[in-house]
């Protein structure tokens, strides 16, 4: 058995990292590494290894985006999300868009090797850590847990902008995005939270907890 590996981060250190532990290990080969999406796609087209390490926070497209347009393209390839975000929510979103796993930056080398193993088998990874988070989650209000889990981590970024006061050209500012895309996506959380002003939409954001 070998299993084909290919990594997604814009930091060369989490490369270097991930690559050495993984040395040592006969079954698993690192075939490829990128720094973003667009390097991503275009290297995909080329080769597919077996189980794709991306992480959440790249420039331009992030990774809960990436996955179904991945995934629609490569369905076999086994897709894991690595990441710091330590949250549950994220976790379950990565996990609804088809992620097979979920994994943080400073877990193990065994439990990084096992997580490899779980997915190229088809079987779904959970960071240990995060399983008793995912159980206390499942037991909140479930109205909440739905507006949460239906906005993607692009639009939960944009809303904490919005709800901070900012206006949608200083939030394509901060986040290096174009002043329509911006638009576009105010225009879906406003859809999705079922409001029509941005005092609607800090009041249900604020009620909700989706401003943290």
């Amino acid at each position: 058995m070998e299993i084909k590996v290919a990594i997604v981060d814009d930091h060369p250190m989490i490369i270097n990292g991930l690559k050495n532990m993984l040395e040592g290990y006969s079954h698993i080969v690192v075939t490829a590494a990128y720094n973003d999406g667009a390097e991503l796609m275009a290297g995909l087209e080329q080769q597919q290894p077996d189980v794709l390490l991306l992480d959440i926070q790249l420039p331009g497209q992030p990774g809960d985006e990436l996955t179904p347009l991945i995934l629609k393209k490569y369905p076999a390839l086994r897709i894991m999300a690595l990441t710091n975000f330590s949250s549950a929510l994220y976790m379950t979103t990565m996990l609804r868009q088809g992620a097979k796993g979920y994994l943080l930056k400073t877990t193990r080398q065994d439990t990084l090797i096992d997580a490899i193993e779980t997915v190229y088998r088809g079987e779904t990874f959970v960071e240990p850590s995060l399983r008793d988070k995912v159980a206390q989650d499942s037991r909140k209000n479930s109205k909440i847990i739905y507006a949460q889990l239906s906005l993607t981590i692009r639009e939960k970024e944009i809303l904490r902008l919005l709800v901070a006061g900012k206006s949608n050209q200083e939030i394509a500012d901060t986040l290096f995005i174009g002043y329509h895309t911006v638009r576009n996506y105010r225009a879906r959380i406003f859809d999705k939270l079922e409001v029509s002003s941005i005092s609607e939409l800090v009041g249900k954001a604020l009620t909700l907890g989706l401003n943290e």
